[in-house]
């Protein structure tokens, strides 16, 4: 079987390909790379509204009277504080204390959860996960990625445009973070309000009839459907972590800004023992955020230098459509990783002025 045909499609594949968009391979699924171009569609979430096929993402629904436990032994956040209908962001560790992914974790009524892990991930997470299942727990796992949807609908004005295609009751009682189940076309699906643009936005999982259906409504609506270049522009200026760049087995949660997910509490979870000696230890890395100050881009592998010394390297780097300028983030050593520090970028062997900037990059208007 060829590399092309073994790749994953979203039940919303077909539709894509009809809108002309450009598919690509990404962690074993072909995606949508752009539609209408990265520029109009990153404005068009800035500005307006735009939407992603994120069915790529995995999603574990936990449940049982014991989903919660299991949860806490699995990730560095307490699930047993979230409230029913509300959700946060959590990570998975090794027990060295090396991340082994991000994730969003969502509390349904009646002891239920769905993780929303990443798609190069998803695997290693759901076996992960279900090898914390001690014999006698009340507890099932459930792997719903190949059978369902998940649409993430971004920008200012998404509220109005979900208001065309849903209920004004769901959509307006959803707080910060917020999820609920609701019908949609006879079936049940899920929505949250989050998302991973810098915007305020939803998340939605569903059937795959009644996800192209939402699909085909929303662009209906005038909304911009948008790719994965798009996306990367988007979560970089908010300065979200990027998996198998900015974190992964080799960082640990305090060198990536990530202690606040870390609750080291009573309760024991994997990776504890390592991230209770680190954190008492402190951090011989910090990551930072890098903004260049003259024309040029920078990108992820490329050489951070001060004084003519190499002093890290660059973990995500691109052009920002919002700041006009490259924008990039890094580990350096924590004297260093402090705003206002110069720095200079390699970028194929030509030294890129930048400096040390305050996170995130962008932060849209209240």
């Amino acid at each position: 079987m060829s590399g092309e045909t073994s790749l994953k499609r979203s039940p919303l594949d077909d539709v894509h390909r009809r809108m002309g968009a450009r598919m690509v391979p990404f962690a074993g699924w072909e995606v949508p790379l752009q539609f209408a171009g990265v520029v109009e569609e990153h404005n068009a979430v800035r500005q307006r509204a735009g939407v992603f096929d994120v069915s790529h993402m995995g999603r574990l629904f936990v449940s049982g009277s014991d989903a919660a436990a299991l949860l806490r032994k699995a990730l560095t956040y307490n699930v047993h504080r979230l409230p029913d209908g509300q959700g946060h962001y959590a990570l998975l560790c090794q027990e060295d204390g090396g991340i082994i992914d991000d994730v969003f974790v969502y509390r349904m009524q009646e002891g239920r959860f769905l993780v929303v892990d990443n798609a190069a991930n998803a695997e290693r997470d759901r076996d992960h996960i279900a090898a914390l299942v001690e014999p006698g727990m009340d507890v099932t796992v459930e792997d719903r990625q190949a059978g369902t949807a998940m649409i993430a609908l971004q920008g200012p004005e998404s509220p109005r445009m979900l208001l065309e295609v849903l209920s004004a009751a769901l959509v307006e009682r959803l707080p910060r973070h917020g999820c609920r189940e609701f019908e949609l076309s006879g079936a049940k699906a899920f929505i949250a309000q989050s998302g991973y643009t810098g915007e305020n936005g939803y998340e939605m999982v569903m059937g795959p009839d009644q996800g192209r259906a939402l699909w085909e409504g929303l662009i209906g609506s005038g909304v911009q459907p948008c790719g994965l270049v798009a996306r990367d522009a988007l979560r970089l200026e908010a300065a979200l972590h990027l998996y198998g760049n900015d974190i992964d087995t080799s960082t640990n949660p305090f060198e990536a800004g990530l202690g606040w997910v870390v609750d080291l509490d009573d309760e024991p979870f994997v990776g504890k023992e390592a991230l209770l000696r680190a954190k008492r230890e402190g951090v011989r890395r910090h990551l930072a955020c890098l903004k260049a100050t003259e024309k040029g881009i920078m990108r992820a592998d490329c050489l951070i230098l001060h004084g003519g010394q190499t002093v890290g390297r660059v973990t995500s780097g691109g052009f920002s459509p919002a700041l006009g300028v490259s924008i990039g983030m890094g580990y350096l050593p924590p004297a260093l990783a402090v705003e206002g520090t110069a720095l200079e970028i390699d970028v194929r062997g030509k030294l890129l002025l930048a400096e040390v900037v305050r996170r995130p990059f962008y932060k849209r208007p209240l």
